[in-house]
């Protein structure tokens, strides 16, 4: 328990620590911004290891997506791949709930490194632009974007099925796919207890091309994703 609670008490201050230092960045050039936020996935990184005595293993590095544009499609278990898939990754632009976009100061910085936003369940003129803001975003930035298509934190055997919007995605973009399997709840889980002394594990699969129906797409990456978790565990 004392182990646990000074992984949070750590976390949470290294986090806000970085949040107050990088303040001035929000008037600054948006990569120093970014370095800020990689700073953030080492720190998540560091607090996991030392603290919790987890072990992070990142397999398939091989099949990272090199000199074109493409999107990752990632499960999402906890808060640890929000920030630490930053140190993988050339600083990926979220797509997110809206609700993150309110919260001071963390939200100015998701703002300011171009996240995207959607309020869930609600029909909004925002949100009917959504493909547009996305296609201005992956045509003028070299970042790849990242959706997370369970669409919120999961327990770790927890089967949701994908949206459909990634699959419209897919279709609207006509890049490459990066999907990634990450097994973080079961050391980080959504409304659980922390665990020590277990792994987690990050694991990149190879990349899908464009070509495929949007339906296709979205029940192949669900497959794909979810059969390398329960090869996890």
């Amino acid at each position: 328990m004392i182990r646990k609670l000074l992984f949070l008490f750590f976390f949470f201050l290294g986090i806000s620590i970085i949040s107050i230092i990088f303040l001035p960045s929000l008037i600054m050039p948006t990569k120093i911004v970014l370095f800020g936020g990689k700073m953030m996935g080492r720190w998540t990184a560091f607090c996991l290891r030392i603290i919790l005595q987890t072990k992070i293993i990142i397999i398939g590095r091989d099949n990272i997506i090199k000199n074109e544009k493409f999107f990752i499609a990632c499960s999402h278990q906890s808060m640890f791949e929000t920030f630490f898939l930053q140190t993988i990754f050339n600083a990926p632009i979220f797509i997110l709930k809206h609700e993150l976009i309110k919260i001071p100061i963390f939200g100015w910085y998701l703002k300011k490194i171009g996240s995207i936003s959607i309020n869930r369940n609600k029909i909004s003129k925002d949100n009917l632009g959504l493909i547009d803001k996305i296609k201005n975003s992956v045509r003028n930035s070299e970042r790849p974007l990242i959706i997370f298509p369970q669409g919120t934190r999961v327990l770790p055997n927890e089967i949701v099925p994908f949206k459909k919007g990634v699959g419209r995605i897919y279709d609207e973009l006509q890049i490459n796919c990066q999907p990634v399997a990450i097994n973080s709840g079961n050391v980080w889980p959504k409304n659980g207890k922390l665990a020590a002394k277990q792994k987690i594990i990050v694991s990149i699969l190879p990349a899908v091309k464009p070509g495929m129906k949007s339906a296709d797409f979205t029940s192949y990456i669900e497959h794909k994703i979810y059969t390398e978790l329960k090869l996890m565990n």
